[in-house]
């Protein structure tokens, strides 16, 4: 019994002893300050005292001492070395740098054709250091980094350093710096090949953001990925180069979405950060290898190989969600993301909850520019009640839909309702036929809990009996939706919405071109589309005018966890100048989960008896 006792504690004993971390050696530096003293300390940091003698503990610490002053210019340095304390022992260093080193020699060149390439002479243009200035390694090392990919990067495949040395001498206190790179020709596209497409090849080479013979740029290649991916027909997509071992200058193919794969707004690198011009796109490592061994060297020209994966022609969604405007919700959504060679599609959504259902569909057909532009069919049948409403709207739309380099979307349609629906005392059937254009614009990083972004619509509709409109009426709305970060733990949500009606026959607008306001995304602390002016019996009719605005502060508590703080205001009326507008105002938690950020808000309305309300949803503010 003695011994089965012993020996388990003899056994974790053991693992005890295997498992302890090793501990660094703790610096201290005297007689040095600022970045030479910093980079001591960091070569010493991973430093096992345990492994050596304290002899041979002394030398080690010495060659890496002088190692990293050399970085920074001092090759003369004078060391005294102290150590306290047995195991491991701390070691205080006394260095006295001695002279250093100056430039006085600095020779750096690109030849070939990349010499009149704009980005190699920035970077050139960019070196922190000129003759006379002390010696810094690293920014050397940088420079040559940079122009290796960059050659990469712009096709210089044949490119070689036929000069790269630092002459060093203490003596003199003087160094000579030396890089030179020759580019050698620039290779272009050449010829397209695609494989495993589903799409004619035609509307694939619409998208392309470059031409064959155009010159080689890898940026390009990831930029037709990620244009690909948008269109939303492949599951699996890759763009190579085509080399003589299978190698790739561009990313394997991917199964992500297109938005988890190139990020095109990160920040510009400094002249002192760490390759500034290799952010993006990455390259495959064996492509470093293999580059010079492009499929025809002759003419010069890489020519490319797409490969890629249908998307499921039928892809199904299910989700459940709760927002305190509608209670629990449920969505169906069917998507055809391809249904023909010429890449039409088809959606269908279905919206379920207690004060309202919904059913839509779009059928898109791609022009020219499959991404850009585009007819769009869409349709729907909508029932509500909810408050004083009551109403059956069936719906079709014909759009033709623009985008612009600079992100803005505008849409031109002509929209056929029909609608039978109670407002108050007001009950109708109107069929109304007017057109409208709109334009809007979503901007947003990090989608699953943005850190910056903005949204904005603007839209404008017109309807006249002339047509066989029931109703006249010219009606404008306006939204925007901004947010903004201080620093990486304060986060600002700021909205705003306008709408305005004009038309001599309000009894003939139906409920879902009136305005209210009140609810979770409208004004906090008052309930789902309760602020509009009322008849004289109480009960909503409705506005004609609307205007809201909300400022919201978040402050990250801890991880995912935030903090908030708000005010909303607002309200729908029918005059120009409202005598008063409804105020709301509370504090809230914002969990970011897995399946999306979770908003809960306590807010007390300051022009109603109650004295607060709870307002919970989920998913992002757009």
């Amino acid at each position: 019994m003695e011994h089965r006792t012993l020996a388990p504690l003899g056994v974790a004993a053991l693992t005890l002893c295997l498992t302890s971390p090793t501990l660094a050696l703790e610096a201290r530096v005297d007689g040095l300050t600022g970045a030479p003293a910093s980079n001591v300390v960091n070569y010493l940091e991973g430093l096992d005292a345990e492994q050596y003698s304290r002899n041979h503990l002394e030398g080690e610490v010495r060659r890496r001492t002088q190692e990293a002053l050399r970085a920074f210019g001092y090759y003369e340095p004078d060391i005294a070395v102290e150590f306290e304390g047995e195991e491991p022992p701390a070691v205080n260093l006394t260095i006295e740098p001695g002279p250093r080193v100056v430039i006085t020699v600095l020779d750096l060149r690109v030849s070939g054709e990349a010499e009149d390439d704009s980005a190699f002479r920035e970077a050139l243009d960019d070196f922190p250091l000129s003759e006379g200035d002390p010696l810094r390694h690293a920014p050397y090392d940088r420079l040559r980094t940079r122009l290796s990919g960059l050659a990469l990067e712009r096709g210089y495949f044949d490119s070689a350093f036929r000069d790269r040395r630092m002459e060093i001498r203490p003596w003199e206190q003087s160094a000579r710096l030396y890089l030179h790179l020759d580019s050698g020709p620039r290779y272009r596209f050449g010829e397209i090949n695609y494989q495993g497409s589903q799409i004619d090849e035609e509307r694939l080479r619409r998208m392309l953001p470059f031409a064959p013979g155009d010159p080689y740029l890898a940026g390009d290649l990831a930029e037709y990925n990620q244009r690909l991916g948008q269109s939303e027909w492949f599951s699996s997509i890759a763009v190579r180069p085509r080399l003589h071992e299978e190698e790739s200058l561009a990313l394997p193919a991917s199964t992500t979405h297109w938005w988890e794969q190139v990020d095109r707004r990160g920040d510009a690198g400094q002249p002192d950060s760490p390759a500034p011009a290799m952010e993006a796109p990455r390259i495959d490592p064996v492509a470093l290898v293999s580059a010079t061994s492009l499929y025809d060297t002759q003419r010069r020209e890489v020519p490319l190989d797409v490969a890629l994966t249908p998307a499921d022609r039928h892809q199904f969604e299910v989700g459940i969600g709760y927002a305190t405007d509608v209670g629990p919700r449920l969505r169906f959504s069917w998507h055809q993301p391809w249904l023909n060679r010429a890449g039409h599609s088809l959606d269908h959504d279905l919206f379920l909850s207690a004060p309202e259902q919904l059913l839509t569909g779009q059928y898109v057909l791609p022009l020219e520019d499959p991404l850009r532009d585009s007819y769009r069919l869409q349709y729907g049948f909508r029932q509500r009640d909810n408050e004083d409403t009551r109403s059956l709207e069936t719906s079709v739309e014909l759009a033709r839909r623009w985008q612009f380099d600079n992100g803005w979307v505008q849409s031109l349609y002509w929209r056929t309702t029909f609608e039978d629906f109670t407002q108050a005392d007001e009950s109708a059937q109107v069929l109304l036929l007017y057109p409208g254009i709109s334009w809007s614009r979503t901007r947003t990083r990090n989608p699953r809990f943005p850190t910056w972004g903005d949204r904005q619509r603007l839209a404008l509709e017109y309807s006249n009996r002339v047509w066989g409109s029931d109703a006249n009426f010219v009606r404008a709305t306006l939204d925007s939706q901004w947010i903004r970060m201080l620093g990486t733990n304060t986060r600002f949500v700021g909205r705003t919405g306008l709408g305005a009606i004009s038309t001599d026959t309000f009894d003939k607008i139906p409920p879902s071109l009136r305005f209210f306001a009140g609810g979770d995304r409208s004004v906090r602390g008052y309930s789902y589309e309760s602020l509009a002016p009322r008849d004289e019996e109480g009960r909503l009719r409705g506005g004609q005018q609307l205007f809201t605005a909300s400022l919201e502060v978040q402050r990250r508590v801890t991880g995912d966890w935030w903090g908030a703080a708000f005010v909303d205001t607002g309200d729908a009326f029918d005059d120009w100048l409202p005598s008063a507008l409804n105020t709301g105002a509370g504090l809230g938690v914002r969990w970011i989960s897995p399946v999306g950020p979770i908003r809960f808000d306590i807010a007390h309305p300051f022009d109603d008896e109650d004295p607060f309300r709870i307002h919970f949803a989920i998913g992002p503010e757009f």
